[in-house]
Formats: structure tokens, sequence, C-alpha cells
């Protein structure tokens, strides 16, 4: 079942991996985190991610085509991909690709925000299955950013937040809780980054959490199928959550299923 990206304006509505080979990145994520593939919507270039029969996110072997880092990378629902692009100019952040088409009917942008963390917008369908952050959701969403309440204005005015029915956004001390329909969705996070550091973990970024049962038996795979710890994570590296690299260098955390510390 899909929707009209309008139904879930503002919130997140897909994850997905820029790869450089897809059929690579399927077979590490496949072995670590018990995904299975189908063809995407989009073509050869792209594969839809499921745990049992449900969607959990992308891979595109677009990276090097849009010559962009491997990484992870939330997308928000728009109504108008070009409307969004341009407020992300206006508001001081930069656009890296796009909008670009995507039959049968869709349009995507890559963005990075005033600090450098990169997302995505899109306009068009989306799964209705599809969900970020709720209780039994496998993934959640974490902004690293220099200051929460600044992050949040920006988004707030590129994607609608707490306008028109959207998400609204809640300040608890230094970090903001994203929700929609009363569930949240993300965590924006104030915390020590710098734009340029030479440690990626350090830089602003979306980060994306994955849910796992047993965390270290999948660290433990991880590092079998060719995946890395990263060293001197600020962020955690603990009994709790675990921050890793794949084999082409996307960076994502796991986190203990039962100790997760999604948005409350």
């Amino acid at each position: 079942m899909v929707l009209a990206a309008a139904d879930v304006i503002g919130a997140p509505c897909w994850l997905s991996l820029a790869a450089h080979h897809r059929e690579a990145a399927e077979r590490f994520y496949g072995a670590v985190l018990g995904w299975t593939f189908r063809q995407g919507r989009f073509g050869r270039a792209f594969s839809v991610a499921e745990i049992d029969g449900v969607p959990v996110a992308g891979i595109g072997a677009v990276a090097a085509e849009f010559a962009v880092p491997v990484a992870w990378t939330p997308y928000f629902a728009v109504d108008d991909a070009d409307a969004a692009v341009a407020r992300v100019r206006e508001r001081g952040g930069t656009i890296g690709v796009g909008p670009v088409s995507f039959p049968p009917g869709g349009r995507a942008a890559l963005a990075a925000d005033r600090e450098g963390a990169t997302f995505g917008v899109w306009d068009g369908s989306v799964l209705a299955e599809w969900s970020v952050g709720a209780e039994r959701s496998p993934a959640w969403l974490e902004l690293h950013t220099g200051n929460a309440f600044d992050a949040a204005l920006f988004y707030g005015e590129v994607l609608g937040w707490g306008r028109d029915g959207c998400c609204d956004t809640s300040y608890e001390e230094d970090q903001v809780v994203l929700r929609r329909a009363g569930r949240p969705v993300a965590r924006l996070n104030s915390g020590p980054v710098e734009e340029a550091a030479p440690r990626p973990q350090l830089r602003p970024r979306w980060l994306v959490h994955f849910k796992v049962s047993d965390l270290h038996g999948t660290v433990a795979r991880a590092l079998e199928n060719g995946g890395s710890t990263v060293s001197g994570a600020e962020w955690g590296s603990d009994d709790r959550q675990v921050t890793l690299r794949d084999p082409e260098g996307g960076l994502f955390t796991l986190d203990r299923a039962d100790a997760a510390q999604p948005p409350a």
C-alpha cells in the first residue's frame, strides 16, 4: 500500500543507503541484520530491504553516479520538491543533488543543513507500512548537531514542522523530539560536533540507529563480513550501542533492542 507524500508531510518517510555496489551491500546487511531484499520501484540499481515482509530501508548503487559518499540518509516527505529545495537555500543550507525525477512518479533531492548534516526530501508516493521511531520499528533517527534548537528552526521552516497538522516538536533540555500524530519519529541532539572534523562520526549528521536483539552477536557478524567498529565514537560504544562502518564506509549504529533509546 502506498500513500501520497502529502499524507506524511514533514515526517521521515524513508531511509536509503547510497552505495557503490548494491549486491555487496545486500550481502553485508543481509548477513548482519537478517534482511531480505526485493527489487525496488526505481530500476535495477535500487532494492528494498525487508524484515518478515515489512520494508525497512532502501539501497541504491548511486554513490558513484551522483558523486556522493557512501552513507545512510533519511528522507522527509514534502509536497513540492522544488519549493523545499528553494527553502533549503533561502535558509543557508545547500543542495547536493536534484531534484531528480524517479519513475513511475516521484522527485527527490539530497541536501545539507546549515551545519552540513545531509538529508533528503521526497515528493511522491510513500510506503504506508514503513515506519521509524515507533516501539516496534527496527530503526530510529538522531541528528547530531551543535545546537538542536537552531536545527529545529531550520528543519521546521524547510519541512513545515508545527504547521497545518504537520509534525510537532518539544524541547527537552538540549534535545528536540519530533513527533507525528503523537508518535516520536526522531530526536535532535546538541553535542560536540565539528564541521571539518577528521573523523566523520564527529561531523554534524543524521545518524541511523538499527535495533537488534543480540548486540554483541550482530557486531561480531558485522566484523566477520568486512565491517569495522568506529574507534573513539563520542556518541557511545558500550553494552547498549555500537557505531560501525560497513565495508564501503557507510556509518550506522546498532542499539540493543531492550536498551534502545528512541525518542520518548
